[in-house]
């Protein structure tokens, strides 16, 4: 897609910007956090565990000390309460068994990287080599490290994570139907399905992942003034600022917290970091500016995981395909802690496993598990990719046994688009969609039947290079609120957003918004949305966010939720702006303001020529000579959007992939996918948005994998082992857009920065798994490496038989697993 650069007047919703923000991040004039250097500035290095789980029995930090141009070593027992603690906002039950997080623990470490000490010297250099020479004794303790171990430990006498919990699992919590109302029994649906339908169980592996952004994190403290202020490379500054608050005594009116130019974050930067605690606690025991900046194998190994579930499904239908129930039964890995959302991250995903379906019934589970790793949260999608990923790979899976294509059993349980608004059997809203218009376009783009009839050629050719068709039809929740949802869900914070619109006297506007952006373009399309609502030159707007000193009020930025809520917010500000100044308009026209119109930036009398701009007016305003009785001298004004529903983007995704039967070698041959995403503001920015996340998908299918070893150590714990894609790994994708606006905001935006990764993780596993699929192979487990689909292809598949046996054991070798039962006489 090519960019065009417009007039600077005139409609800008719907226009190609090229991104305000990216002349100072492509000439290097950033102001990443790394890069703030202040007078008399110290640095941390800080010294991990080697062990997943130990006793800490002594720490020598002497010759630490001692070393050149060491200012202090700290240990946790030195810094005390004042180091606070890292919070869970997501108790999902209120029964949530929660280990209480210290940033630096005193007597034992739960993951190996968990920080026991912390050495303070005048460069990080010398930091580094000092935090080497600091001697701790552990006594090494039985590791929880196999999810599905962990989870039996209080039944089995396995390793506990945390010995005095007497548990691993955190929480249960449940959703069915048939409790809440919103659909049938879904034992009932299988049992049905078992005598005179079909049934398909499979058990599927999401392979635990790092979000691997492009800036590692970094924080710099500086307590010297009336307030202690931090910056720090995170999503939440204004969470930043109440946690740290909360848990240290401090008042929030003496924290500042400024998240400047962040490279990057995909959720991992939405985290109260143990570091940015132990750097507030350093600075404050010192009196001095310190900074801490990971290193980037740091980062792999403590920044926080996602992903890393084991996910057994169980699939009704009558023998024509139609589902008649689903149920879900997870073992979710938190690892050693439960994040700030943590345990919450596979309850976003039980909303969405019934996906664009009509289901009668549906139950699901999620069993949240403690192990001695490195603890998880959320990552691009949060729990929805997980559940698309289940239902997409389910739906290949029905397809396959009723010798059906593939969107033909799609299409035939889909909600059509007349039926919409919807309420799904997992009691959502689907407010708009039109499934069938984004299906025939991808179909469409794609040439969805030449490259079946050229998969049925090689097949009839017998040829070693298979080719395979990957369907994923996918929707989303997402701007992650509305609060009163949020808080039926246990959730500790709300959905809403702030922002405030400032007419200068000069004319220009000032925007200030309480979301954070870390790469996703707002200062451009929040400028465009001003500049369309109040008709100014879109140069003449500007975006002030992530200080919370600048933007006093907000909940920043993470779950698709920055356009939907925080662009509203903008809207509805501006909106205010406009009705503020009509009197104002009225008064100095000579008119009455029923009389008054406001169209691109002018208020004009209703059958005359004569009007006037708001710049004009934010001049009168101004200077104030010539206002009515009882107006204020100001058009400023801010609103906080809570939205009523969730907002429900959706697609359909195709994936044609080529594999070598040979080796296991699995190319992708062409990728196209079409998404509604509601109104589109700038279409360049979207299709940077659906591009970037198409890649974290495919990579999640085919790369990226984060393992441990026997002994709880991290063995990708570098790029070297952990496989990120480059642009010579992956190809051109091809991309469209049908539109169905949103009825839950005025501008009718659906989000759009998940949609990639959620939708293109199915597809692509589905095309390697229909290529394979002769060869009597149902599933491959993430990723397909050449090993993987070599050993699937010659150990073959268990899956997809006739049988009423309970599901096998599942390989992860092999990625083999699942059952199907047929009811007796059925003829396929």
């Amino acid at each position: 897609m090519t960019a065009t650069q417009e007039p600077t007047t005139g409609q800008e919703i719907g226009r190609d910007r090229r991104r305000k923000e990216d002349q100072r991040l492509i000439t290097g004039r950033t102001r990443w956090t790394d890069n703030i250097t202040l007078p008399g500035m110290l640095h941390l290095a800080m010294v991990r565990s080697p062990f997943p789980h130990a006793r800490i029995t002594g720490i020598n930090i002497e010759a630490a000390r001692q070393a050149t141009n060491v200012v202090a070593v700290y240990t946790g027992a030195d810094l005390g309460e004042a180091q606070g603690a890292c919070i869970n906002a997501w108790p999902v039950t209120t029964d949530q068994v929660t280990p209480p997080h210290v940033p630096m623990p005193t007597d034992r470490v739960a993951f190996a990287g968990e920080t026991v000490a912390v050495v303070v010297a005048r460069s990080a250099a010398e930091a580094r080599d000092a935090a080497e020479l600091v001697e701790v004794d552990y006594e090494e303790l039985p590791a929880a490290l196999d999810l599905k171990e962990a989870a039996a430990a209080h039944e089995t006498g396995g390793a506990l994570a945390h010995p005095d919990l007497g548990t691993n699992v955190t929480a249960v919590w449940k959703f069915d139907s048939a409790e809440a109302g919103t659909g049938g029994d879904v034992e009932q649906a299988i049992s049905e399905a078992r005598a005179n339908g079909i049934v398909i169980e499979r058990e599927y592996r999401q392979q635990r992942l790092i979000p691997a952004f492009m800036e590692p994190r970094s924080v710099v403290v500086d307590p010297t003034g009336e307030q202690i202020t931090i910056w720090s490379a995170t999503q939440i500054p204004h969470i930043l600022r109440f946690a740290l608050a909360a848990t240290t005594g401090v008042p929030e009116s003496k924290i500042r917290v400024i998240a400047p130019d962040v490279g990057g974050g995909f959720g991992g930067k939405l985290q109260q970091t143990p570091e940015e605690m132990i750097a507030f606690a350093v600075a404050r025991r010192l009196g001095k500016p310190v900074k801490f900046t990971e290193t980037r194998s740091e980062s792999l190994l403590t920044a926080h995981h996602g992903r890393d579930q084991w996910q057994r499904l169980t699939l009704a239908a009558t023998k024509e395909g139609k589902v008649t129930g689903l149920k879900v039964d997870l073992l979710a890995d938190l690892g050693a802690y439960v994040a700030i959302v943590g345990g919450g991250v596979p309850v976003l995903g039980a909303f969405m496993f019934n996906a664009i379906y009509k289901f009668p019934a549906y139950q699901f589970q999620t069993t949240n598990v403690l192990t001695n790793k490195t603890w998880t949260d959320a990552y691009r999608g949060a729990g929805r990719p997980e559940a698309t990923y289940a239902i997409e790979r389910l739906m290949d899976e029905l397809a396959a046994e009723l010798g059906k294509d593939p969107l033909e059993v799609r299409e035939m349980n889909w909600i059509k688009h007349e039926e919409f608004p919807f309420t799904t059997v997992a009691g959502l809203e689907y407010d708009s969609g039109n499934y069938e218009a984004a299906t025939a376009r991808a179909r469409e783009m794609f040439g969805y039947d030449e490259l079946r009839a050229e998969q049925a050629e090689r097949r009839a050719r017998g040829d070693k290079v298979q080719l395979g068709i990957g369907v994923s039809t996918f929707t989303e929740m997402c701007g992650l609120a509305p609060s009163r949802v949020l808080g039926q869900l246990n959730y500790g914070a709300g959905g809403w957003e702030h922002a405030e619109v400032r007419m200068l006297p000069t004319g220009k506007v000032e925007v200030v918004t309480g979301a954070s952006a870390h790469g996703q373009g707002h200062e451009t399309a929040f400028s465009q949305i001003v500049a369309d609502r109040l008709g100014v030159p879109f140069d003449d707007v500007e975006i002030l966010h992530g200080d919370t000193q600048i933007s006093h009020k907000g909940l920043d930025t993470y779950g698709s939720r920055s356009l939907v809520v925080g662009g509203e917010a903008l809207v509805r500000a501006a909106d205010k702006v406009i009705e503020k100044a009509k009197p104002i308009a009225a008064h100095l026209l000579e008119a009455s303001a029923d009389d008054l119109e406001f169209n691109g930036g002018r208020f004009t009398v209703r059958g005359t020529d004569q009007g006037m701009a708001i710049t004009e007016i934010a001049t009168a305003v101004f200077a104030a000579h010539n206002l009515p009785d009882g107006v204020e001298a100001s058009l400023d004004s801010e609103a906080t959007y809570d939205p009523v529903n969730f907002n429900y983007p959706h697609g359909t995704h195709l994936c044609a992939a080529e594999v070598d039967t040979e080796t296991g070698q699995v190319k992708l041959r062409k990728y196209v996918c079409c998404d509604d995403i509601g109104v589109v503001i700038n279409p360049l920015i979207v299709a940077g948005q659906v591009h970037g996340g198409l890649v974290q998908g495919i990579a999640q299918a085919l790369w990226e994998e984060a393992v441990y070893d026997e002994n709880g150590t991290l063995v990708t714990g570098s790029f070297v082992d952990y496989l990120l894609p480059t642009a010579a790994d992956t190809i051109s994708f091809e991309i469209d857009h049908t539109t169905s606006p949103s009825t839950t905001n005025s501008l009718g935006t659906k989000g759009v920065g998940e949609a990639g990764t959620i939708a293109s993780t199915p597809a692509v596993v589905n095309a390697i798994v229909d290529a394979l699929r002769p060869l009597g192979v149902n599933d491959v487990a993430m990723p397909c490496t050449p090993e993987r689909v070599w050993r699937a292809i010659n150990e073959g598949s268990a899956g997809g038989e006739t049988t009423g046996a309970a599901a096998p054991h599942f390989d992860p070798s092999t990625g083999m697993s699942g059952t199907v039962d047929r009811a007796e006489g059925d003829v396929q």
